[in-house]
C-alpha cells in the first residue's frame, strides 16, 4: 500500500480488505453532515441511497460514503456503517423519545467476484464484517493501491486500486477518492503509456504513475487490453468514487461538480462510461471557502475532472506495484 498525501481535513477514511475473497470496502466519514450530490454515468451501477439526493429529494447532508467490492452483496455494507453510526447517535433525529437516529449512507458496488478469490461465502458475505472493522479503523492515513474498495478491482485486463488525487485552485481543495475497476484500458494501446499521462503531477522529477509518455509518431489502434475483448455479459466493471472539497457548495453546484468529474474517467480509460460500468461519482462540500460564481465552479470542475483521472490511474499504478 501506498500513503497519498493530502491537505484536505474534515473527514477520515476507513478501509478493510479480505486477502483470500480478495474484496474489500472503503468508507468516507465527514467530520460533521455534509451536504452531497451524485453522478452516475454507467449503464450497469449498483447503488445504494441516491435517490433521494436526486433533484426534488429530501436529502441534501450524508454522513457516511461506502465504495465496496463484491457487487450486489457489497450494498451490505452500508447496512454495517448505518448501525456503527446510529449506535453512536450520528443521523437525522425525529426529535421522538425511544426513537433511533437514522444516518444517511450512499454508498456504490463495484464486480470483483471474478477476479479468482474464494466467494464461497454462503449466508454470510463479508462485507458487513468489513465495513464495520473499516469504521473502527478509519483516520487520516490515506492508504491508495491495493486496498479498500479496490483490493480486488482489474482496470482492463491489468490490476486495478484504489487511488487518491488532490489539486489546489485558487486556494480550495480538491480531492478525489477513486477505485479503479473499469472495462475500459487505462493505457494506450499496445504500450504502457496512461491515458492520462498529460495530467501527471511530478516531484523531484519523478511522475506520480511512472511519467511514461507517448511514443514518438504513436498512432492511435484499436485497444486489445480491455475486458471487452471477453466479456459477455453486463455488470462486470465500474469505477466508483468520491470528490470531496473545502468549497462551500450547494447541493446544485455539487451536482455539476460531480458531472464533471466524471470527464476524469474518459481522461483516463477507454472506453469509458460503457454498458459493462456502472460509474458513479459521489461529491461532497466539506468546508466553508468561497466559490459562487459560475466560471469559479467551471475551474473546480475541470480541477475534479484531473484529480479523478489522476487517482483513478494511481490506483492502478500502485496496485498493480502490490499484485
Amino acid at each position: 500500500m501506498k500513503k497519498a498525501v493530502t491537505n484536505l481535513s474534515g473527514f477520515r477514511l476507513g478501509q478493510s480488505h479480505d486477502e483470500t475473497i480478495r474484496t474489500g470496502v472503503t468508507v468516507i466519514l465527514p467530520d460533521a453532515p455534509a451536504i452531497c450530490a451524485v453522478d452516475v454515468r454507467g449503464g450497469g451501477p449498483g447503488t445504494r441511497e441516491i435517490s433521494a439526493l436526486q433533484d426534488g429529494g429530501l436529502i441534501e447532508h450524508v454522513h457516511a460514503i461506502v465504495l465496496s467490492g463484491g457487487s450486489v452483496y457489497g450494498l451490505a455494507a452500508a447496512d454495517a456503517v448505518t448501525a456503527w453510526l446510529g449506535a453512536q447517535g450520528v443521523g437525522y433525529e425525529t426529535g421522538r423519545e425511544g426513537v433511533p437516529v437514522s444516518p444517511i449512507v450512499p454508498s456504490a458496488i463495484l464486480f470483483d467476484n471474478a477476479n479468482g478469490g474464494d466467494k464461497d461465502w454462503g449466508l454470510t458475505p463479508p462485507f458487513y464484517k468489513l465495513a464495520a472493522a473499516a469504521c473502527e479503523m478509519a483516520n487520516r492515513d490515506m492508504l491508495e493501491g491495493k486496498v479498500g474498495a479496490g483490493y480486488g478491482a482489474t482496470a482492463g485486463l491489468y490490476a486495478g486500486g484504489l487511488g487518491i488525487a488532490s489539486e489546489i485552485i485558487d486556494g480550495i481543495n480538491v480531492t478525489a477518492i477513486i477505485a479503479a475497476n473499469p472495462v475500459g484500458s487505462p493505457y494506450m494501446p499496445e504500450t504502457d503509456c496512461p491515458w492520462a499521462w498529460a495530467y501527471e503531477q511530478y516531484e523531484n522529477g519523478a511522475g506520480e504513475f511512472g511519467g511514461v509518455q507517448p511514443p514518438a509518431n504513436y498512432r492511435l489502434s484499436e485497444a486489445q487490453d480491455s475486458k471487452l475483448s471477453f466479456l459477455k455479459s453486463a455488470g462486470q466493471s465500474t469505477v466508483i468514487g468520491a470528490v470531496l472539497t473545502d468549497a462551500a457548495l450547494t447541493q446544485k453546484q455539487l451536482k455539476r461538480l460531480a458531472i464533471m468529474a466524471q470527464d476524469g474517467i474518459a481522461m483516463a480509460v477507454q472506453p469509458a462510461h460503457t454498458p459493462l460500468d456502472g460509474d458513479t461519482i459521489f461529491t461532497l462540500s466539506l468546508g466553508d471557502k468561497v466559490c459562487d460564481t459560475a466560471p469559479a465552479l467551471a475551474q473546480l470542475g475541470s480541477a475534479a475532472a484531473r484529480c479523478t483521472a489522476r487517482a483513478l490511474m494511481r490506483g492502478v499504478y500502485y496496485g498493480r506495484a502490490q499484485s
